[in-house]
């Protein structure tokens, strides 16, 4: 759709081209007249032909923008047939005017005659429907180009919100079953702080845009939120630690792009461990890319050997698919994820995407 600010301006393009380009013709018209002799009052003929070009093509116009959706064969059959009827007006218009300025020695001899006064300018309206119709292709293109690109940026804006959304319930499932445990079994009081702490993790999660990128101190903070709710479920069989290298603090990243990741490893070595487990959460810049790495010291993944790389095939539950997809949407090529059972036992999932600094974090 056009908005109204662009159609204003390709009116006043219009009239600024058709005035300005009448002006320059008649003008130079009038000094190829004094050029070639002609008298000082030889302006009349190049200003009539001017002015009736002016006119002509106003109507030629109506005529194009009625004819622009018909196939392109009538369109230029329609274009043709103005062209040769705007350009025998201006013959006829300076025919006239020429008879009447130098009298009847100027009339033509022959109809041969009258057909050359009739298409001698049809050059100039041949090149004025050009213009006219490349230009309004080339903003028709234009506009097309805008909406194709407005339409791939909504389609991964509701990519990412769908991937994005797609986690909440499934951690709402395990939380909300964990507070009923706790209930049934009596523990009101560390019910009631799960809760309280499931609502301010559900807060930020609800507030927090997808399409927004956030710094790893944001993001660590908001992760946060969610290990809070999972030490009260585990106690003190969860272990975490962070190593983050300082410099990346303020990088920039997806937001809420590690909690999934959290959770698969809490999900599947911690919770699996009767001594519970440790998970390390770690951040380093290398090579011009910010590397994050999630890893535990559980039982590891089955269908993977040893210290191996992964990258596509396996590991593909709910957390980790959606992570790769986001980071595919967001950066393309420029990013990767990969997940390798580690020498001395766990799962280690590592995370690669350009380091993008956004300044001091907030506090």
């Amino acid at each position: 759709m056009h908005t109204a600010d662009e159609d204003s301006r390709a009116r006043r393009l219009f009239w600024w081209l058709q005035f300005g380009g009448w002006a320059a013709y008649g003008s130079l018209g009038y000094l190829g007249g004094l050029a070639h002799g002609k008298g000082v009052d030889y302006w009349r003929l190049p200003l009539g032909v001017a002015i009736t070009g002016f006119l002509v093509t106003l109507l030629v116009r109506q005529v194009l923008r009625r004819a622009w959706g018909l196939p392109p064969a009538r369109f230029l059959a329609v274009a043709a047939a103005c062209v040769v009827a705007a350009s025998s007006t201006m013959g006829v218009v300076f025919l006239s005017l020429l008879i009447d300025w130098c009298g009847t020695d100027c009339r033509p001899t022959s109809t041969l005659g009258y057909a050359a006064y009739s298409t001698g300018h049809l050059y100039v309206v041949l090149s004025w429907v050009g213009l006219y119709t490349g230009i309004k292709y080339y903003r028709q293109l234009q506009q097309q180009t805008r909406q194709a690109l407005a339409a791939t940026a909504m389609a991964h804006e509701a990519q990412l919100k769908m991937l994005r959304y797609q986690l909440n319930p499934h951690f709402l499932f395990n939380t909300l079953n964990a507070i009923s445990t706790l209930v049934l079994d009596r523990s009101n009081d560390v019910a009631n702080q799960m809760v309280q702490g499931l609502s301010a993790f559900l807060r930020h999660s609800l507030d927090s845009d997808p399409m927004q990128r956030v710094t790893l101190k944001q993001e660590l903070d908001a992760l946060n939120l969610y290990l809070g709710i999972e030490k009260m479920r585990f106690g003190d069989r969860l272990v975490v630690e962070t190593r983050i290298a300082p410099e990346c603090y303020s990088a920039l990243l997806p937001s809420m792009l590690l909690q999934p990741l959290v959770e698969n490893s809490i999900k599947h070595a911690v919770a699996r461990m009767v001594e519970g487990g440790r998970l390390v959460i770690s951040a380093e810049r290398r090579d011009g890319q910010l590397l994050l790495r999630v890893a535990d010291n559980g039982p590891g993944c089955k269908d993977l050997p040893a210290g191996g790389a992964q990258g596509n095939g396996n590991g593909n539950g709910v957390g980790l698919a959606n992570t790769r997809e986001r980071l595919r949407v967001l950066y393309g090529n420029a990013q990767s994820v990969q997940a390798r059972n580690r020498a001395s036992g766990g799962l280690e999932v590592t995370l690669a995407l350009p380091f993008e600094p956004g300044g001091a974090p907030r506090e």
